[in-house]
C-alpha cells in the first residue's frame, strides 16, 4: 500500500503530537489542510479534530484508524492561524489541542453523545435488576434511546456510569455514538401573496371567497396594507403582530396556496448603521501623532500611542482604521473589557456601519459562528472586528491593522485554562504574520512596552494634552488616619468626599465611586472567639454578599446562607470586617437618599446585555453615583462626570506582587481619567492611610516617566521583566504530603539544570482551590540567556518528573510571562 495516504489531525485535547487516520480513495480528493473531520479516539469517543497535514508516511508506533467523516466541504481554518498556534503553542508552552480548543466557537467542535438503546435480542430478568436499573429499563421500554443526561435525571444521580456499566454487563443495553451538530442558522420565515393572485379579477375573487373567514379576509388586507406597492419582504411575524392573527390562521392561508411561505437565512447580530459619517476633525496635537505613527509604519514597527486620558486616540484610530478599509483590507481592533465594547460599537457604528462586527464571549455559541463564518469569507460586514482577547483566533485572510487599546491592561492575560497567552503580545505575532501595522494605545503604557519603545524597539508617538485644551483632573489626596482620630469619617466616607459628593449632586453632575472588591465584606468574624467562615474547598474566607444573603466563595462558588449564630461558639456577636462595593452602596444609599445609586461589578453584570444597561443609564443620567470594581477604570467616556472618588488606594499598593505599583498608577490615573472630560475641571480624591506614599505623589502629578524610571531600577535589582523573563510553574494536587515531594524535586531539578535564580517552591496567598494544593516555583531568565532552550530544558526535566509513579498525578501548568 505504497500510494495510500493519510493525514495529521490536532484532537481538541492536549496531547503533545498529533495523530494520524488513514484515508480511502474517495476521502483523498476531498481532504484539505484546515477542514474539521471527526475522528475515532480512545475506545469508543468521536472527536471533531482539524486536518493538520496530508502525506503518505504510515505512523510505526500504531495502526492509522480510517476516519469516521469529513465536516467541511471548505477549509475552516487557514494556514497563517496554523502557523499563529503553533507560535502560542510553542511560546506559551502548551499542546496546539488545547490552542485549537480555545481558538474555535465551541458549535464547531462537535464532541459524540453517547445514547443508551435497549437491546432487543435479550431476555430481561427484572427481578436482577436493581432499583435504578429497572427505572432505565423500563424508560427505555417506552423510548427508543436516551442520552446520559436523561439517565440522570431518571434516577436523579448524578454518578451514572457505574449504572449503565453494570446494564452493559448483564446485556440489557447497548451504547451508540452520535455527532450532534450544535450550528444552526437562524432562518426567518417571509410571506407573500402567491403569484396568481396578481391580477386585479384574480384578487377580487379571492376576497370574496375569504368573506365568511373574516380574519383570513383581515391577513390579506393587512399584507396589502403594509407591503403598499413596494416589493420589500415581509416578515411572517410582522404580519401576525400587525393583523392580529394567530400563526394558525397564516397556516392556514398557506395550505389554500394563498400566501407563499419563503425562508431566508439572517445572521443574529448585524450593526445597521446610518450613511456613515467622516470622523471629527483633529486638532494639531492629534495630527501630528498621527502623521508620527504613519511615518514609523513606514519603517514596519509596532508603534506605542502614548495619550493621556481622554487625548482623542479613539479618533486616530477611527482615521487609520478608515485608511485600512478604504485599501479593501480587514482590521482587528481589541480591548480588554467587554464593558468597553459597548461603548464604543456606538461610536465606531457612526463611522463604519454595517462594515463592523463584533467578537467575545458574552456573545451566544451561535453568533460566534456567524462572526467566525463572514471574517473566513471576507465578508463586507466584517471588515472591522472589534473584540476582546478571542478576537485573535478568527481566520482573517488579509489583516491590515491591529489595534490593541488599553495595552497596559491585565485582562488581556489568559490565566485559566492553557493556553495561557497575553493578547497583546500575540496580536504582535500575528501582525507580523500578516505584514500588518500595529498600533497600541494606552494612556499609562505597560513598563514591558515602555521599555521597547525607549530601546528603539518600538516606534513612540505622544499626546500631552486633552482633546479641546479640557484641563486634566484636580486630584486631592486624604488622609483617612487623621480623619478617623479626628472623627470625621461617615462610615467609609471622608468628610472632604461626602462634601464633594453633595456640591457634585447640586450641579446636576455625575459621580464615580471606586472600590476594588465586590461583595458587602470580605470576611465574617466573631467577635467573641475571632472564628470566621472558611470555605470547604479553598483556603480562603467566605465573603458577605447582602443582596442574596450568603456567603460566597470568589474561587470556586461555593455559597451558603448567612448565619445568625457563630459556629464555633454560638454566640451572636457576628461583625463584618472589610468593606466591598455593596457595602458603599448601601452608605451612599443611607447618606444620599434623594440620589439614584447604580453599582457596576461581576455580580450585576451577569446578564448579555447587562453592561450596555449600565453603562447607557449612566450615560442618559439616570444614575446620579455609579460605583464599581475595576471595570468603572477602562477608557470609558462619560460626560457628566465631574468627581471620582476612590475609597482606599491602599488595597492595591500593598498587594503582595512586583507589579503592584505600576498596576496602582494605572489604575488610579485611569480612573481618574473619567473625571472631567469637557469644559468643566473635574476633580479626583484619593482615601490613603499613606498619602505620602511615593506612588499616589505620582499620580496626583502625572508623573509617568519618574514612576517608570523608579520601577525600572527596582525591577533590575531584582531581576524581574522587562530585563530579565520570567516562568511560572504551578504544581497541582489533593495530596498536601505529595505535592510538597514533587514540588522540591521539580525545583531541584531545575536549579541543577538552570545556572539562574529558580525561587520556590512556595504556597501562593491562596494555597487551596477547589481541594487542590498549589505550590509556585519561578525561574528568573536573564537577558543573556535563550528562552526557547530554558522551554526545552524544563520539558526534558519534566519528561524524567512523569517517569516517576509516585509524581505522575500531580499536575504541572506552564505560565510564561505570568504577569
Amino acid at each position: 500500500m505504497d500510494n495510500a495516504y493519510y493525514i495529521d489531525v490536532i484532537l481538541p485535547i492536549p496531547l503533545e503530537r498529533a495523530f494520524t487516520y488513514s484515508l480511502d480513495d474517495q476521502e483523498v480528493g476531498s481532504i484539505a489542510v484546515g477542514k474539521r473531520v471527526a475522528v475515532p479516539f480512545g475506545k469508543n469517543k468521536i472527536y471533531t479534530a482539524l486536518v493538520y497535514r496530508v502525506h503518505q508516511t504510515a505512523p510505526v508506533a500504531y495502526e492509522a484508524k480510517p476516519l469516521h467523516q469529513i465536516l467541511d466541504e471548505t477549509p475552516v481554518v487557514n494556514s497563517l492561524q496554523l502557523q499563529h498556534w503553533e507560535w502560542l503553542a510553542s511560546y506559551y508552552m502548551c499542546s496546539l489541542g488545547e490552542v485549537f480548543r480555545a481558538a474555535l466557537p465551541g458549535p464547531f467542535l462537535l464532541e459524540s453523545e453517547t445514547l443508551v438503546l435497549r437491546n432487543k435480542e435479550t431476555e430481561v430478568a427484572e427481578q436482577d435488576l436493581t432499583d435504578n436499573e429497572f427505572l432505565i429499563y423500563e424508560a427505555l421500554l417506552h423510548q427508543e434511546t436516551l442520552r446520559i443526561k436523561d439517565l440522570m435525571d431518571i434516577t436523579g444521580r448524578k454518578t451514572i456510569l457505574p449504572i449503565v456499566h453494570s446494564l452493559m454487563k448483564k446485556g440489557v443495553i447497548l451504547q451508540k455514538e452520535i455527532l450532534d451538530e450544535q450550528y444552526k442558522p437562524k432562518m426567518i420565515c417571509y410571506v407573500d401573496l402567491h403569484q396568481d393572485y396578481n391580477s386585479e379579477e384574480t384578487l377580487s375573487a379571492l376576497l370574496d371567497s375569504l368573506s365568511r373567514a373574516p380574519k383570513q379576509y383581515q391577513v390579506v388586507l393587512k399584507l396589502f396594507q403594509l407591503k403598499a406597492g413596494s416589493d420589500k419582504l415581509l416578515k411572517s411575524k410582522e404580519l401576525q403582530r400587525e393583523s392580529g392573527a394567530s400563526s394558525s390562521i397564516l397556516k392556514a392561508l398557506v395550505n389554500k396556496g394563498v400566501l407563499v411561505e419563503n425562508w431566508l437565512r439572517r445572521d443574529r447580530v448585524s450593526y445597521k448603521g446610518e450613511k456613515p459619517q467622516p470622523p471629527k476633525p483633529l486638532n494639531e496635537f492629534q495630527i501630528e501623532a498621527l502623521n508620527t505613527i504613519k511615518g514609523q509604519f513606514q519603517q514596519e514597527k509596532v508603534v506605542l500611542l502614548h495619550g493621556v486620558t481622554s487625548s482623542g486616540k479613539t479618533e486616530i484610530y477611527v482615521n487609520l482604521v478608515q485608511e485600512e478599509l478604504r485599501k479593501g483590507r480587514q482590521v482587528l481592533y481589541l480591548l480588554p473589557e467587554i464593558a468597553l465594547t459597548t461603548q464604543l460599537i456606538v461610536r465606531l457604528q457612526q463611522y463604519f456601519g454595517e462594515q463592523l462586527s463584533v467578537y467575545h464571549s458574552r456573545y451566544n455559541a451561535q453568533e460566534r459562528v456567524e462572526v467566525w463564518n463572514n471574517v473566513l469569507h471576507k465578508h463586507h460586514k466584517a471588515q472591522l472586528v472589534v473584540g476582546a482577547r478571542s478576537a485573535l483566533f478568527l481566520p482573517f485572510r488579509d489583516l491590515g491593522l491591529i489595534i490593541v487599546d488599553e495595552e497596559h491592561e491585565t485582562s488581556y492575560k489568559q490565566f485559566d485554562p492553557a493556553p495561557r497567552y497575553h493578547a497583546r503580545d500575540a496580536a504582535i505575532v500575528l501582525g507580523k504574520f500578516h505584514n500588518s501595522n500595529i498600533l497600541l494605545g494606552s494612556a499609562t503604557p505597560s513598563l514591558e512596552s515602555y521599555h521597547n519603545a525607549e530601546t528603539g524597539k518600538y516606534g513612540y508617538a505622544r499626546i500631552t494634552r486633552r482633546y479641546g485644551n479640557v484641563q486634566m483632573p484636580e486630584i486631592e489626596l486624604v488622609d483617612i488616619k487623621d480623619k478617623i482620630r479626628r472623627k470625621r469619617m461617615q462610615g467609609h466616607f471622608s468628610d472632604r468626599l461626602v462634601l464633594e459628593i453633595e456640591e457634585a449632586l447640586k450641579d446636576k453632575e455625575q459621580v464615580i465611586i471606586f472600590q476594588n472588591r465586590r461583595g458587602y465584606a470580605p470576611v465574617l468574624e466573631c467577635k467573641t472567639c475571632g472564628h470566621c467562615p472558611q470555605c470547604p474547598n479553598c483556603d480562603v474566607s467566605l465573603t458577605y454578599h447582602r443582596g442574596r444573603n450568603q456567603l460566597r466563595c470568589h474561587y470556586c462558588g461555593h455559597n451558603t446562607p448567612l448565619h445568625k449564630i457563630c459556629e464555633a461558639c454560638g454566640s451572636y456577636t457576628l461583625d463584618t470586617k472589610g468593606f466591598g462595593t455593596e457595602q458603599v452602596e448601601q452608605e451612599l444609599k443611607d447618606l444620599f437618599p434623594e440620589a439614584s445609586i447604580g453599582r457596576m461589578d461581576l455580580d450585576t453584570t451577569r446578564g448579555k446585555h447587562a453592561y450596555r444597561n449600565i453603562i447607557t443609564a449612566f450615560e442618559e443620567q439616570e444614575i446620579d453615583i455609579l460605583v464599581g470594581t475595576q471595570m468603572v477604570t477602562k477608557g470609558l467616556d462619560f460626560r457628566h462626570v465631574k468627581l471620582v472618588g476612590i475609597m482606599n488606594a491602599d488595597a492595591l499598593l500593598n498587594f503582595p506582587d512586583f507589579r503592584a505599583h505600576e498596576r496602582s498608577f494605572q489604575m488610579l490615573t485611569q480612573v481618574a481619567g473619567r473625571a472631567g472630560r469637557t469644559e468643566k475641571r473635574g476633580k479626583v480624591i484619593i482615601q490613603s492611610y499613606n498619602p505620602y506614599h511615593q506612588i499616589l505623589k505620582q499620580v496626583s502629578t502625572g508623573d509617568y516617566e519618574g514612576m517608570y524610571k523608579e520601577q525600572l531600577y527596582e525591577r533590575e535589582q531584582f531581576q524581574y521583566p522587562p530585563t530579565y523573563r520570567v516562568v511560572k510553574i504551578t504544581l497541582k494536587h489533593k495530596d498536601f504530603n505529595k505535592l510538597s515531594e514533587a514540588s522540591a524535586w521539580l525545583a531541584q531539578g531545575l536549579r541543577t539544570t538552570f545556572q539562574y535564580p529558580v525561587l520556590g517552591p512556595e504556597f501562593p496567598p491562596v494555597a487551596r482551590i477547589r481541594n487542590q494544593y498549589l505550590k509556585n516555583i519561578l525561574i528568573k531568565i536573564p537577558p543573556a540567556y535563550s528562552l526557547t532552550k530554558t522551554k526545552n530544558g524544563i520539558k526534558r526535566l519534566e519528561q524524567s518528573f512523569n517517569a516517576i509513579a509516585s509524581y505522575r498525578g500531580v499536575r504541572i501548568i506552564y505560565n510564561v510571562d505570568f504577569f
